[in-house]
């Protein structure tokens, strides 16, 4: 993007807030095939169902009128995109080309398998420019655990971290730093059971012994980004009705928690991240870690609602049609080209899942928003609440010293050390 499409984005950004609204997300499944065997994805390639692909002709529908729309981020997701290649790198210079700012895609990592097999560097060397030749923000490689072995037994990928590690310098020399998204699952941190064989309840301290383990296998990897998706049970959500869509789900017992064991996770998750902030950009932010473990201790009216069908959306590979998110399948709003965004299609007032996608950006900007849609509500709330305030604007001080988390841009180590704490 040039410079003075940088400069109209981010007049559209600060024209959102001003609208009461935030900057507008869109996620679209290309694929829902996957070649991986990750037990906490109904994706699995073991999994019976239908599997469909999003046509070139409806995505390129999809980015121009997201473009229009003035929508700021856009992921394309799978299944595993990376199966579709040309059609993914078709897709991300489309919506480079229409002026869409950031950009990201990622992969389960099963092109870096076979690493000691002739020509894999090369292989590697015409990935990264594939996409070094796009305007992509950000590439995620999925990376489950600190133990090689659990991860390649998780995905069905034998030799696929020592890969990674071989295949990043040279992404590095492109310009491209890719990002680690972990998975939280029960794998976080070793198998722990009491005298009698049986599993123990999720303890707190194995979580954060998980985590740092976790981060500091990343920062030896040669990561310099890293996300952490939240632990979901949509089963364990009482009186509510989600139906997921995006199939990023499962009911095996690997990532199902009660609502205690997630806020216990989550604090854990929130209390190391401090450690190693400087070292490694980390995207969760510490304000969504702290609403949501009130949220799992039944304070969920101090959480901001999600944003998902008010500025965030969702496209389902299988129909083609526009969800609030990923996981209110119940909620088809029809063609996203059909949709007029300049007015929410809904309020936002869903607090279902915790689908990190959606909530941390929710939870992070809409009190911003509010500020000039509902200014009396918004003061409220910082009165009620300023360690709350006070914690957003130190994850966005930190945010601007990630570069907003630019995978194009080497971090700045002297910025982080700066508005880590």
């Amino acid at each position: 993007m040039t410079i003075i499409g940088k400069k109209v984005s981010m007049f559209r950004q600060l024209g959102s807030f001003i609208r009461g609204r935030i900057p507008g997300q869109l996620i679209i499944q290309l694929t829902d095939h996957c070649n991986a065997s990750c037990p906490q994805c109904g994706m699995r390639r073991s999994s019976s169902f239908r599997r469909s692909t999003l046509s070139l002709d409806d995505g390129r529908k999809i980015i121009d009128h997201a473009a229009a729309s003035g929508v700021s981020a856009l992921s394309l997701t799978g299944g595993e995109p990376f199966l579709l290649q040309r059609e993914l790198i078709t897709l991300i210079k489309h919506a480079g080309a229409a002026g869409i700012p950031y950009i990201r895609t990622g992969t389960n990592g099963f092109m870096f398998m076979d690493h000691n097999r002739p020509g894999f560097l090369g292989r590697v060397a015409e990935l990264a420019d594939a996409l070094a030749a796009t305007t992509l923000h950000n590439f995620w490689i999925s990376v489950d655990s600190s133990l090689a072995e659990v991860h390649e037994r998780m995905r069905g990928l034998p030799g696929v971290i020592r890969g990674i590690e071989k295949a990043l310098p040279i992404f590095h020399e492109r310009g491209i730093y890719p990002s680690a998204n972990l998975g939280i699952t029960r794998n976080v941190c070793p198998p722990r059971h009491d005298s009698n064989g049986l599993s123990r309840p999720v303890d707190g301290d194995d979580y954060r012994a998980g985590f740092r383990n976790f981060f500091a296998r990343l920062i030896d990897m040669g990561f310099t980004i890293a996300n952490a998706c939240y632990p979901m049970s949509i089963a364990e959500v009482s009186g509510e009705s989600l139906a997921a869509v995006y199939e990023a789900t499962a009911d095996d017992d690997l990532v199902r928690f009660t609502a205690e064991e997630t806020r216990v996770i989550l604090n854990a998750l929130r209390e190391t991240i401090p450690e190693y902030r400087s070292r490694i950009r980390i995207f969760s932010p510490l304000s969504s870690l702290r609403a949501l473990e009130r949220q799992h201790s039944g304070q969920g009216d101090n959480c901001q609602p999600c944003r998902g069908g008010s500025d965030f959306f969702f496209i389902d590979a299988a129909s083609g049609d526009t969800y609030p998110c990923g996981y209110r399948g119940n909620d088809n709003l029809g063609k996203f080209w059909n949709l007029d965004l300049k007015k929410s299609p809904l309020s936002p007032s869903c607090r279902q899942c915790d689908w990190e996608c959606f909530r941390d950006p929710s939870e992070l900007l809409g009190p911003f928003a509010d500020l000039f849609s509902r200014p009396v509500t918004a003061i409220c709330d910082v009165l009620a609440d300023p360690a709350a305030t006070l914690l957003k604007l130190s994850d966005l001080r930190y945010y601007l010293a990630c570069d907003l988390f630019n995978g194009r841009l080497a971090p700045d180590f002297r910025k982080l050390a700066s508005s880590a704490g």
